[in-house]
């Protein structure tokens, strides 16, 4: 399989990320960070090309997972993380789990202040042509 270039004019469909996060937009944004990290060469050259065909819009998420190649790299990568889980203990996972939440929940506040500064911004700005200032009269 050839490889092809990782600079694309094309993007990335964020909304097949938002479709499999549930609609949810913190959890979309740590899987594209999750691909970013994959993309950097983290979990080896296999993975690093899916996570750049993703990346770059030549490629869905789930048409990658449907690439054997992908998909059994991604199988073989996460067996030690699978065992590592296994061999928590019920607190630990617990743990892990908090850990989790409270990202996810960071990154939504994140989100949400992002959201209203650039409403805010939207609503504290005038249009150079609103017609609101001057009047004729």
């Amino acid at each position: 399989m050839d490889k092809i270039p990782y600079s694309s004019p094309r993007t990335m469909d964020h909304s097949e990320l938002l479709e499999m996060a549930q609609q949810d937009s913190a959890q979309a944004k740590i899987l594209k960070q999750s691909l970013e990290h994959l993309a950097s060469g983290l979990a080896g050259d296999t993975l690093k090309e899916m996570a750049q065909e993703v990346l770059s819009g030549r490629m869905g998420l789930r048409d990658a997972a449907a690439v054997a190649a992908y998909a059994e790299e991604a199988v073989e990568q996460s067996a030690p993380l699978a065992e590592r889980w296994a061999a928590l203990s019920e607190g630990e996972r617990e743990a892990l789990a908090a850990e989790g939440r409270s990202r996810l929940d960071e990154e939504r506040r994140q989100l949400e202040d992002g959201r209203r500064a650039e409403a805010e911004n939207r609503s504290g700005t005038k249009a150079r042509h609103d017609g609101r200032g001057w009047s004729l009269y």
